[in-house]
């Protein structure tokens, strides 16, 4: 990889975390009119797992299926997505389904991993087209939820936050007897 393209992937990732950040600047809502129970099926959050680990797959590094995913997009679709976004969420899985069968005769869980990724790297090029034309009042596109969801979920997640990337333990462990000599500073604790 030259740096012309990780510093455009870089750019991408960070781009679409600022994009996908709406539902922290606006925070967590109580309750909402759509029923997401459905989400928090056993099927339907393997069926997630999936979608997120053909997305970040297991490399070098677990993928996005050991960090449990597919439950993290149903408890952010749940308690943080608005009513119309959690629509859109929904019915994304179902047209995402329908474009596998339509493109390989076969349902998402049933196509090869060959397919899938030739599947979601369509929907990906779909989600950014229509991103670049979407206006503030048109709903957010399914698939760039998934997306977002599931790179929030991988590296904010134990698995993502110590397998994929460095992690240095903050603030480290306590040492409560640690040798002082008048003068010197004291340690900060954050």
């Amino acid at each position: 990889m030259n740096r012309r393209d990780a510093i455009t992937r870089v750019g991408l990732i960070l781009g679409g975390t600022v994009i996908g950040a709406e539902f922290f600047i606006s925070g967590c809502k109580s309750g909402s009119s759509v029923d997401t129970s459905d989400l928090k099926k056993p099927e339907t959050i393997a069926y997630m797992d999936e979608i997120g680990e053909t997305i970040l797959p297991e490399t070098g590094t677990p993928g996005a299926k050991a960090a449990k995913i597919g439950a993290f997009m149903a408890i952010m679709v749940n308690d943080c997505y608005t009513a119309d976004d959690q629509k859109v969420f929904k019915k994304g899985l179902s047209d995402l389904d329908e474009a596998s069968s339509k493109k390989y005769s076969k349902k998402f869980m049933e196509a090869d991993a060959k397919q899938r990724t030739e599947l979601l790297t369509a929907l990906d090029k779909e989600a950014k087209d229509y991103n670049k034309t979407k206006k503030p009042e048109d709903a957010n596109h399914y698939f760039t939820m998934l997306k977002q969801l599931t790179i929030l979920g991988y590296f904010t997640s134990e698995v993502g936050a110590t397998k994929a990337l460095r992690y240095v333990p903050v603030p480290g462990k306590y040492v409560g007897d640690f040798p002082y000599k008048k003068g010197d500073h004291a340690w900060a604790l954050s």
